[in-house]
């Protein structure tokens, strides 16, 4: 009866660890996706701005300055 207890204490502990450990593990997969989902816009972002430095370029289009007021 005793032994029963320990064995059964024992698969939930073991259990509980498992799923502890699979869900770390799924986290881990998660954000090593969005790291890359990451990356990918930087470099999207990137691009585009230098496509609009070029454009600018091109047409001739200055950047304002603005004055601060006082």
């Amino acid at each position: 009866m005793v032994m029963e207890v320990i064995h059964v204490t024992l698969a939930i502990v073991a259990g509980t660890l498992l799923a502890i450990v699979f869900a770390l593990r799924i986290l881990v997969i998660m954000e090593r996706r969005v790291a890359r989902m990451e990356l990918h816009i930087e470099r999207l972002a990137t691009s585009i701005l230098q496509e609009e430095k070029l454009i600018e370029k091109r047409v001739g289009i200055k950047k304002k300055v603005t004055k601060k007021k006082k």
